[in-house]
C-alpha cells in the first residue's frame, strides 16, 4: 500500500521551505569565495593584517558591500526556512532568531563600512583610526551582534541534533570563540579567517541538513 501523495498546500509549503534553506546553503560558499577572490587581487590587502570588512573600502569596495548584504539576505531567508522546518520542535524558536540576528548583522556590516586603517586602502594610516566615524562604530555594533548570535546558534543546534551532527555543532561553537583571546595579536586576524571558513560553512551545512530532512 503506497502512501498518499502530498496535497497541494503540503507540497507548496515543503517547496518554499526547501527554497529558503537552499538560500542558506548557497550563502556561506558565496561569501567566502567572493571575499578570498578579492583578498588576493586587491592592491595592498594583506590577509595577515586586514579583515574582510576592509574590502568594502576604496575603489572596488562596492563588491564586498554587495557581498555582505546579499549573503546576509540569503542567511535571513534561511532563518525563515529553519523556522518553517523546525516549527514545534527543539531549536525551532531560538535557532531561527539567532540566525536572523546573525544575518541582519551581516547586512549591517555591509551598509555601515569600517574606517580605513592599518594601511588599507593604500594611503590609509598605518595604525588604527584615531577617531571612529559613526559608520565605523555601527559596523562594529553589527559585528558584535552577529558573531555572538552565530556562536550561540551553534550550541542551540548541538542540542537539536544527535550524534556526529551534535558534536559538529558544539565543536564549531567552541572553535569560533578561540580568536577572541588573540584579538590584537599578529595571529588574531589569521585565526578570524580560519573561524570564518569553519563557521560560515557550518551555517550552510545546517541548511543542507535540514533541507534533506523536510
Amino acid at each position: 500500500m503506497t502512501a498518499p501523495a502530498p496535497g497541494p498546500r503540503t507540497g507548496s509549503r515543503t517547496g518554499v521551505t526547501g527554497l529558503l534553506l537552499g538560500c542558506g546553503a548557497l550563502a556561506g560558499p558565496l561569501y567566502l569565495v567572493t571575499g578570498f577572490a578579492q583578498a588576493f587581487t586587491r592592491d595592498g590587502f594583506d590577509l595577515a593584517r586586514h579583515p574582510f570588512s576592509f574590502l568594502s573600502l576604496g575603489e572596488g569596495g562596492w563588491v564586498q558591500i554587495a557581498n555582505f548584504v546579499l549573503t546576509g539576505l540569503l542567511f535571513l531567508a534561511m532563518a525563515f526556512g529553519v523556522r518553517r522546518a523546525l516549527a514545534g520542535q527543539r531549536g525551532g524558536t531560538g535557532g531561527p532568531v539567532l540566525l536572523g540576528i546573525f544575518a541582519i548583522g551581516m547586512v549591517g556590516g555591509g551598509v555601515f563600512v569600517a574606517d580605513p586603517a592599518f594601511g588599507f586602502p593604500v594611503g590609509a594610516p598605518d595604525g588604527p583610526p584615531e577617531v571612529l566615524s559613526w559608520h565605523g562604530t555601527l559596523h562594529g555594533v553589527a559585528f558584535f551582534a552577529a558573531f555572538p548570535a552565530l556562536v550561540a546558534a551553534c550550541f542551540v543546534f548541538a542540542r537539536r541534533f544527535h550524534g556526529g551532527w551534535s558534536w559538529y555543532c558544539a565543536a564549531t561553537g567552541v572553535l569560533s570563540v578561540v580568536p577572541v583571546a588573540f584579538l590584537g595579536s599578529e595571529w588574531g586576524t589569521v585565526l578570524l579567517y580560519a573561524v570564518a571558513v569553519v563557521s560560515w560553512l557550518w551555517v550552510s551545512a545546517i541548511a543542507l541538513k535540514l533541507r534533506a530532512e523536510i
